[in-house]
């Protein structure tokens, strides 16, 4: 099974567990890679076209979405993980602790999907 799967799979088993930072940590590393296949925009497209050239009908405006392959998906996965490792080194002070605790588990899951074997 690929990794987007087996972390849908994941984040429900998270949400019936309750485990608030294995949640947070796939909600957000899945909505990167929703975003990350969304269809560039062109610059021309955000100025707009005029009103007797605009697209007309249902699905008119619609584009398809980038696929990404699994080398893509991984590492956007790795991104995630590194972002919130970078961000907990930075949280020294003693008020900040719980935050970077909770931001080194929730890299420590997405790094699990990262290096665990794929399950078939």
């Amino acid at each position: 099974m690929s990794l987007r799967p087996r972390m849908r799979q994941a984040l429900l088993e998270a949400m019936r567990a309750r485990d608030r930072a294995a949640v947070s940590a796939l909600r957000s590393a899945l909505a990167a890679l929703d975003n990350a296949e969304a269809a560039p925009v062109d610059e021309a497209d955000l100025r707009g076209l005029a009103l007797e050239q605009a697209p007309v009908g249902a699905g008119a405006t619609e584009v398809a979405r980038r696929e990404l392959d699994e080398g893509e998906v991984a590492d956007v996965v790795r991104a995630e993980a590194d972002e919130r490792l970078a961000v907990a080194a930075r949280l020294t002070a003693p008020a900040h602790a719980e935050r970077a605790a909770r931001l080194r588990a929730e890299a420590a899951v997405l790094h699990r999907f990262l290096d665990g074997p794929a399950a078939p």
